[in-house]
Order: C-alpha cells, then structure tokens, then sequence
C-alpha cells in the first residue's frame, strides 16, 4: 500500500484564507461600533475605514494557523478586539500631539474636537469587552498588554514633561507601548491553538521584538518620511520630544530635542535601522518552534516587512 502523504496547503492557499480572515476582521470592527449615539458611530467607522496597516491581527491570525488552528470564525474576534485597542490608542495620541492627520485623512480630533475624540478613544476601549468576552483565560493575556500599553503612553508624557529622554527610557516606553501589543497578538493567536507553552512564549518573543522593530523604524520614518506617503503628521514625535532621536538624547530639555537631532541625525539613523534589522533577525530565530509551513512563511515576511517599509 502506498504510503499517505500528508497534504500540506499551498502558500497561496493559506494566503487567500488569511486574507479573508481578515475581511472578516474588517467586518466585525464595523459592526461592533454601531451606536445609537450617531457622534461615536461616525467617527469610530471615520478612523477604521482609514485602514492602516493591520500588522497587530495579522500577528493574531498567522500565530493561529502556523499550529493548525482552522476556525477563523472564532480566531477573528480576538484580532479584531486587538486591532481597537491599537485604534483607540492612535486617537487618544492625536489629542495628546494635536495631530489632525490620521492614515492620510483628518484625524477624529480635527473633524470632531478633542472631547468627542476622547469619547470615542474611549468608546473603542470599551467594545473590546464586547469583543473578548467568551474567551475566558485569554483576556489575561490582553490584559498585560492593555496595561503596558497605556503605561507606556505615560511613562512617555512624563519623560517629555521632565525631559528625561534617554536611550534607556526610550527602550522601555516603546516596549510597553508598542511591543507588547505585538507580543500579545502571536501570543493570543498560539494559544487559541492550543500550543505548547514553551511554543506561546516563543511567539510571544517573536511579537515583542518585532514590535520594538515596528516602532524603531516608526520614529525613523517620522523624522526622515514623506508626509502624503506616511498618511499622518511627520516630525510629530519631534516636536513632541521622542522618537528615536530621544535615544541618544542624555536628558536634555525639550527645546534642544530638534537642535541635538539635526546635529547626531546620520549616525542616529544608521544605528537605530541596525538595532532594527538585529531584533528582526531574533524574532525570526524564535519561529523555530514552529514545523515549516506557509504561515511560518509569513511570519518571516511579515518581520522582514517591518524594516523594509517606507510607510
């Protein structure tokens, strides 16, 4: 008799389930939004119909099919949940930096003014519990991310207020911040799964260090980019006395950010896109958990993406 071989889906196969993965995704942060408060309605569809770029569910969904996991249905709340976290963030931050563009169109706090964009920062949250409600053990997860999350936004308001801005406080800001939403989202995605634990950590790891990345070549598209290209104020984080130009800043005040920027601004760059392309490279080491298969593919395009952007 023949030996079976297993049946291993084509990339492009995979590709095309993701993909609709993630339209669902779309779909049930439109719905979830609905109100019979018309103002939080217009103006939470007015950001996620912006788009962006989606990176925080694509970690949930490709950490879930890289173990097996086959029902999206039940995999896309979770990243939809986690997609309005990072969307409620975004526009509480434009009222903290009175941005007023936004994935390339007004930002909620330019249309509305910045009670309403309070109110629907705030609105986004909330619909999260909505969201995680049936998944029990996995709001932990969330959780800790949620709480690094809006300790990291804090922990950067107060080095601005104190100039404190230093490569170390830098580090840490956008590890809770930034990294640990993406550390989650493999997170979450693994254990819908049912990994290993020793597997969920890896991923976690993955997410973490490719969210640092994320960020680093954020701040170095914020002083450097395009600003039709990048679909937001550049030079905001500048102004605002972060981004990596803070690295290597030992504490001076606020007004000497942009002076002291423009003056390290070459060797800054080169160092922060190095410091980058390392922690791609580490997060990549820690897919070797996973057997080979085409969302492990994805997973490494999707890291090695992150420091190839342009936007």
């Amino acid at each position: 008799m023949m030996e079976k071989v297993p049946y291993i889906p084509q990339k492009s196969q995979e590709t095309n389930i993701i993909e609709s993965a993630m339209q669902r995704v779309e779909t049930i942060m439109k719905d979830v939004v609905a109100s019979d408060v018309k103002v939080l309605t217009e103006a939470s569809k007015h950001i996620l119909q912006a788009g962006g770029k989606r990176v925080r569910p694509q970690l949930v969904l490709l950490s879930y099919a890289a173990f097996d996991g086959e029902d999206f249905e039940e995999a896309a709340p979770i990243a939809a949940a986690l997609e309005l976290v990072h969307t409620a963030s975004v526009v509480h931050d434009d009222i903290n930096d009175h941005g007023v563009i936004r994935r390339g169109r007004p930002s909620v706090n330019a249309i509305w003014g910045r009670t309403f964009a309070l109110l629907t920062g705030d609105f986004l949250f909330t619909k999260v519990y909505e969201l995680m409600a049936p998944y029990g053990e996995l709001n932990v997860i969330f959780a800790d991310a949620t709480v690094a999350l809006v300790e990291g936004e804090t922990l950067q308001a107060s080095a601005v207020k104190e100039s404190n801005f230093t490569r170390q406080v830098y580090m840490d800001i956008i590890a809770r911040k930034t990294a640990a939403l993406f550390k989650a989202g493999a997170m979450l995605g693994a254990s819908l799964a049912n990994a290993e634990s020793d597997q969920i950590e890896a991923m976690g790891r993955y997410g973490f260090n490719i969210g640092l990345a994320f960020q680093i070549i954020d701040d170095i598209l914020d002083l450097i980019g395009d600003e039709e290209e990048l679909g937001k104020n550049s030079g905001q984080d500048l102004k605002q006395g972060r981004g990596i130009a803070a690295v290597d800043n030992n504490g001076d005040n606020a007004t000497n950010v942009l002076d002291s920027v423009k003056a390290k601004l070459v060797d800054n760059i080169e160092t922060a896109t190095a410091q980058a392309q390392h922690l791609v490279e580490l997060a990549i080491d820690e897919l070797s958990v996973l057997t080979d298969s085409p969302a492990k593919s994805q997973l490494i395009d999707l890291a090695n993406k992150i420091i190839n952007r342009t936007h």
